[in-house]
This record gives C-alpha cells, sequence and structure tokens, in this order.
C-alpha cells in the first residue's frame, strides 16, 4: 500500500502502518548518527534532556554531505542504522515513534518497537542525492561540533521510506527473504 503521512505522528497512526508499505513523510524529523547518540545517552544518563522533541518523533540516521549552492541539503542517504541499535530501545521507551535507516535491527530494537507501538521505516541507500530533493530546509539544532554528525531539524516533503518493522512486529527483511528460499 502507498500513503502520505505527516510527521510527528502517533501511536494510532503507527498502528494503520503495514510492513512493507510505501510511505511518503512530510513535515519535521531530526537528524542523528553514532556521535550524537552517544551524547544524547550521556545526557539521559546525567539527567538532562535530548535537544529536541522525542515524543512521537522520527529520527533519521544520516550525516548529509555539504549543500550544493541553492540547496538547503548535500546528498542525504540513510547510514546503517544497527550502529544506534544500542541506543535505540531507550529512545524508543521515552516515545520516540519512528526511525529511518537501512539494515537490519537488533532483536532488542525489534522488540522496542513492538512495545512501544512505534515503526522502523527505510530508506533507499546509495540515493542520497535524490532523497536530498525531499528535504525542504536544514538547520543544525544541537551539537555542532560533531560536522555533519551534528543534529539537524530537516523540513521534509514527501520523503520516500518504506515500512520495514511495523508496530505488530512484522519485518519486511525477514518475510521477503522468506518468500524467495527455495525449499528443500
Amino acid at each position: 500500500m502507498e500513503r502520505h503521512m505527516t510527521v510527528p505522528f502517533d501511536k494510532n497512526e503507527a498502528e494503520q502502518l503495514k510492513s512493507g508499505d510505501y510511505v511518503y513523510l512530510s513535515g519535521t524529523i531530526y537528524t542523528a548518527r553514532d556521535a550524537a547518540h552517544k551524547r544524547m545517552n550521556e545526557a539521559l544518563d546525567s539527567g538532562g534532556k535530548i535537544p529536541f522533541p522525542l515524543e512521537d518523533g522520527v529520527i533519521y540516521y544520516m550525516g548529509p554531505s555539504p549543500a550544493r549552492q541553492g540547496r538547503p541539503i548535500g546528498s542525504a542517504g540513510p547510514t546503517t542504522a544497527g550502529r544506534m541499535d544500542k541506543y535505540a530501545p531507550k529512545l524508543l521507551d521515552l516515545g520516540l515513534r519512528a526511525m529511518i535507516g537501512k539494515g537490519k535491527r537488533s532483536k532488542e530494537v525489534h522488540q522496542a518497537v513492538v512495545r512501544n507501538k512505534a515503526v522502523y521505516f527505510a530508506a533507499v541507500g546509495g540515493a542520497g542525492a535524490l532523497l536530498s530533493k525531499a528535504v525542504v530546509s536544514s538547520q543544525t539544532v544541537a551539537y555542532d561540533d560533531l560536522g555533519t554528525e551534528a543534529i539537524r531539524k530537516l523540513e521534509i516533503k514527501d520523503f520516500p521510506v518504506i515500512v520495514v518493522i511495523d508496530t505488530q512486529g512484522n519485518d519486511l527483511y525477514e518475510t521477503a527473504a522468506q518468500a524467495y528460499r527455495k525449499e528443500e
């Protein structure tokens, strides 16, 4: 199924998504990669706060290349989500509604997605220049010293993603592989 959604979105909207759905997201998302996740985790562990609204939010695992003249952002392709797996369950438990990345997730992330009625989306790796066309604006909001790994607020319009893990725990990477396995 193909859907158009505004982000952020709530638990009820997340429950409408099914593994394999094509979704076009519009609204506000935040970027964060390894170094930013480490800092956010340290802040939480010391009683601090996350530098953006987490409740029902979406984190995109992406570090953009420099913007070309007249564009808000350079190439904006996803990074491997598994590198954030040690931090993701805590963020999901605190209200994060969705993550965008590429690649499989750990058992712990999978369980946290289901427990919190969240969603894991995949963006197409290698298509960063194309994905950047869906970014309307980009603004650094925290950890500027991290360069491309700084947290950015992105305004997006019709950003294309695919639901990989839905709120029921269905995992597209597993079901798609099963459909093509030969039976012996």
